[in-house]
């Protein structure tokens, strides 16, 4: 599953905007994103992995490495 579609499903679960993500995602990083921007950033596979952390903890959501070796 790409991120674009990882992201829009979990926006979905919680009934948020992806305008509204983007302005708790500029209260919590300190950085401006508009909902322009981080659209094209999640469209585009530009999320780094700080960014998709914020989202995660903004929607309420962990990354979690799973150890597939054992």
């Amino acid at each position: 599953m790409s991120t674009k579609e990882t992201v829009k499903i979990l926006l979905l679960k919680r009934n948020m905007t992806i305008k509204t993500l983007a302005e708790k995602l500029t209260e919590l990083s300190g950085k401006n994103y508009s909902r322009q921007n981080l659209s094209g950033r999640i469209s585009n596979g530009y999320l780094r992995y700080e960014e998709m952390e914020q989202i995660a903890k903004i929607l309420g959501y962990n990354i979690k490495f799973e150890d597939l070796t054992n």
